[in-house]
């Protein structure tokens, strides 16, 4: 049962779904249900009850519209959640306790319950949170985008799909301890710390080496070449994930500048770090001399790490990307989605 809205909570939700789960998602009639259902595109249809936005995490659910405040709707409500085995929520702090469905009340009338809920920072914080204000304050801000820009957020809401990943696995583990126990638990995950666990690399960067990220585009801190933005001989913009002494002498090879991989400032890849401008402007003039076909061919026989950069719609025109699409009913319209599930089992 989903008693969660716009993207962390409700992604959660559809992975169940499209699992086989029957999903029920709770959403307040006096707003029109979920907030992302008005959050359209100019291009979108202003009369229809749903979004793109909405869609991506909404599908395959069944949708319930209620105002919990009420008695008879409170009571609907909790009918429901007697018989669910989970329920999701995103309530901002005391929010659950006023609606009367939070753990403590809902475990005394399902002891079984998983009760999982998403926070924006502590248990102790007030703030309402969205991913722009995660990713501002977790660091990615400051570290994307380029010397000539402003920092800049991603263009997906990373935190939020990151945190519905911590929260997935977090509710398959209840589970398992569930068929063991007998017993329910509360489980509870925040952006925040999603977001610091995130950091990956670029947080021992500085645990360990005291470097600050700064915007370096999409160049990598620690590999080189990595992330520079290369243009062919047609106009195609491509790049490489150079990570091995190997692939750079293939690489090099293939561009017909053998010598470079042998200059002693780009022997290894830490001298390649150091002198990476130096290194990109060479790459840049022997790229331009070759078309994307040429340098696509050469680097899959070679096993060099390359990319022409798409754009989304040059992605849909891919058979592997075609294969995530599925067509689902939703208010007796059809609609493409892309699946949030790509596992395969054999």
């Amino acid at each position: 049962m989903e008693l969660a809205s716009v993207l962390a909570g409700p992604s959660v939700g559809l992975f169940f779904a499209e699992l086989g789960a029957e999903v029920l998602k709770i959403e307040n009639k006096n707003t029109n249900g979920d907030i992302t259902r008005s959050w359209k595109l100019p291009s979108e249809n202003k009369n229809e009850n749903a979004s793109a936005y909405f869609m991506s995490v909404n599908f395959l659910k069944k949708h319930l519209f209620l105002d919990i405040n009420t008695p008879a709707d409170y009571k609907t409500c909790i009918a429901h959640i007697k018989k669910a085995h989970i329920v999701i929520a995103n309530y901002k702090k005391g929010d659950d306790k006023k609606l009367k469905v939070d753990y403590n009340t809902l475990k005394k009338i399902n002891p079984k319950l998983i009760y999982a809920c998403i926070q924006g920072f502590s248990d102790n914080e007030e703030r309402v949170a969205y991913d722009l204000i995660l990713q501002a304050e977790s660091g990615f801000m400051s570290m994307n985008g380029t010397q000539k820009t402003e920092p800049l957020k991603m263009p997906v809401a990373m935190i939020d799909l990151l945190t519905a990943h911590q929260l997935k696995e977090a509710i398959l583990l209840a589970l398992w301890q569930q068929k063991k126990t007998k017993k329910g638990c509360k489980i509870s995950v925040s952006l925040f710390d999603t977001a610091v666990a995130s950091l990956a690399n670029q947080a021992t960067n500085w645990l360990i080496a005291k470097h600050v990220a700064q915007r370096t585009g999409s160049l990598h801190p620690n590999i080189a070449p990595y992330g520079e933005i290369f243009t062919t001989q047609d106009k195609h913009q491509v790049t490489f994930a150079i990570g091995s002494n190997m692939q750079f002498a293939k690489l090099c090879e293939l561009l017909g500048v053998e010598k470079t991989a042998t200059q002693e400032k780009f022997s290894t890849n830490q001298l390649r770090v150091i002198n990476r401008n130096k290194l990109a402007v060479i790459l840049k003039q022997e790229v331009k001399k070759y078309p994307l076909s040429y340098l696509q061919k050469k680097c899959i026989q070679k096993k060099v790490p390359f990319a022409k950069i798409r754009n989304i719609q040059e992605v849909f025109d891919l058979p592997e990307a075609k294969k995530l699409v599925q067509t689902v009913s939703f208010n007796k319209k059809k609609y493409q989605v892309v699946s949030s599930f790509t596992a395969r089992f054999s």
